[in-house]
């Protein structure tokens, strides 16, 4: 999460009881739970007001769906799918083969 492995909260958590003190810390990991419980309660209630606010057909609306990389995805995954659906496989074009073990493509001096 955030990108914060074991040795780096090592060193957080170092610092911090250098800078506060062993006899401070558990107080300030308290208002920290608070407040993490805070913000969630406030995204919730958000979220949900969000909901009510749009009506029934957003009854299962996520607010990581509106995260426009999301939607991106979700987007050109069903063009995607949509194509593999509707697309018959092509014919291969007269004329071309796969090219035999060993066998040299064709080179075109002129083209270079």
């Amino acid at each position: 999460m955030f990108g914060v492995g074991l040795p780096e909260f090592a060193v957080i958590a170092l610092v911090a009881v250098l800078v506060f003190g062993p006899d401070r810390l558990p107080d300030l990991a308290r208002q920290a739970g608070r407040m993490i419980r805070q913000v969630r309660r406030m995204a919730n209630s958000a979220r949900d007001e969000l909901r009510a606010e749009l009506g029934p057909e957003y009854a299962d609306l996520e607010l990581r769906d509106l995260d426009p990389r999301t939607i991106v995805r979700r987007h050109i995954a069903e063009v995607l799918e949509d194509e593999d659906d509707d697309e018959p496989a092509r014919p291969p074009r007269r004329g071309l083969r796969p090219l035999g073990v060993g066998e040299v493509p064709p080179y075109d001096t002129d083209a270079t």
